[in-house]
């Protein structure tokens, strides 16, 4: 097969990139593009993964819009020139069924809330979305596929990722030696208007809780305030995973570092306003207890969660403990992605019977 893949976001080459490497490997001819994001470049650069920049990206709501027919454009050119037979990613190749008839599949964690614009504008034309099954029930796509996993699963899962022990003595930490992760969001995505953080004073009071207990660093979406400098990570994106597995806890107002962190079975605490408003870290929080999430004006139990965690001795064992229990029911995420296209599209027929068992037999052989 040829096949488009649409990188819109660097979580994506961190979902897809052993995908990609083992479509390639059995003989289909991958073509990705991006937009001309550093973020995203140097990630695909580093797992060497070839790309083609089809445009530069905009924080505004109305500038995404009329860009995005330029993405569309490009894209249409490299569809038709490429014989392209199959799609993955999200707005542009939506439309591009709409214009090809070229069946198009999204990988979506997100719940219809938070997303209204895609709901309605991009979920239509799509040929399959797949997602969690934390969110059954809860599309208004009714022939939404869901499989038991989460998408961070599709690299942090242990059949897909070691950590390395060097990456503390790249930041000089010895092993063993406690150390804290602050990640704090710019929230700029399309789905993030509106919605707040930690605010400045919180963020102080935090660090100044966290420096009593161990080493902090922090890691920024976007600038860092220049009074934070002195703690911020420098480290090379692609290590950051291992430093979280082994940290002693990661705090701060970012989805997706706090869904790896619970994968990991790091501890992790959150606030900011998705509290409790999305589904599958909803399912990581009340099922099996590996993140703690607060709304803004929840901050005095977000800071009391924290001191708990730190305090007791046992968190560790205890988030271990349900980290297994949680890898006991998902399944290796990046090896379903795989049969799911390379069977397309009688894999979409045959799933939807599927029952968890099935999904985790479908892995394991």
């Amino acid at each position: 097969m040829n096949i488009l893949i649409e990188i819109g976001h660097p979580a994506h080459v961190l979902k897809l990139h052993a995908t990609i490497k083992q479509l390639k490997l059995d003989g289909h001819k991958v073509v990705v593009v991006t937009k001309d994001v550093p973020s995203i470049t140097f990630l695909l650069t580093k797992f060497n993964i070839p790309f083609t920049i089809i445009g530069v990206k905009k924080d505004s709501l109305i500038a995404k819009a009329i860009l995005q027919l330029w993405y569309n454009l490009r894209c249409f050119i490299i569809v038709k020139s490429k014989r392209i037979d199959l799609m993955i990613g999200c707005v542009s190749v939506a439309y591009m069924t709409r214009l090809t008839n070229i069946p198009s599949i999204l990988f979506d964690d997100d719940d219809d809330e938070v997303e209204p614009l895609l709901v309605k504008y991009v979920h239509p034309y799509l040929s399959h979305i797949l997602s969690p099954d934390a969110l059954t029930g809860n599309r208004k796509r009714k022939d939404t596929i869901y499989y038991p996993g989460y998408h961070e699963l599709a690299y942090l899962h242990p059949n897909r990722f070691t950590p390395d022990p060097s990456v503390l003595s790249d930041i000089g930490l010895k092993e063993g030696e406690p150390y804290f992760i602050l990640r704090f969001n710019a929230f700029k995505a399309h789905h993030d208007v509106g919605v707040e953080g930690l605010s400045i004073e919180n963020k102080r009071k935090l660090i100044s809780l966290l420096e009593t207990k161990g080493k902090v660093f922090i890691s920024n979406e976007r600038n860092i305030d220049e009074e934070f400098k002195k703690y911020q990570l420098l480290l090379s994106p692609e290590k950051i995973h291992s430093l979280i597995y082994y940290a002693t806890m990661l705090i701060g107002d970012s989805q997706t570092m706090t869904s790896e962190a619970a994968v990991l079975g790091t501890p992790a605490v959150k606030c900011n306003s998705f509290a409790g408003k999305l589904s599958v870290p909803n399912e990581l929080e009340d099922k099996y207890q590996l993140c703690y999430s607060f709304l803004p004006e929840q901050a005095n139990q977000f800071f009391a969660k924290i001191e708990e965690l730190v305090n007791d001795g046992n968190t560790a064992s205890v988030f271990e403990m349900n980290k297994e229990k949680m890898l006991a029911n998902k399944m290796d995420v990046t090896k379903f992605y795989i049969w799911f296209i390379e069977n397309y599209p009688e894999s979409a027929k045959q799933v939807k019977n599927y029952r968890t068992a099935d999904y985790q037999l479908l892995t394991t052989n």
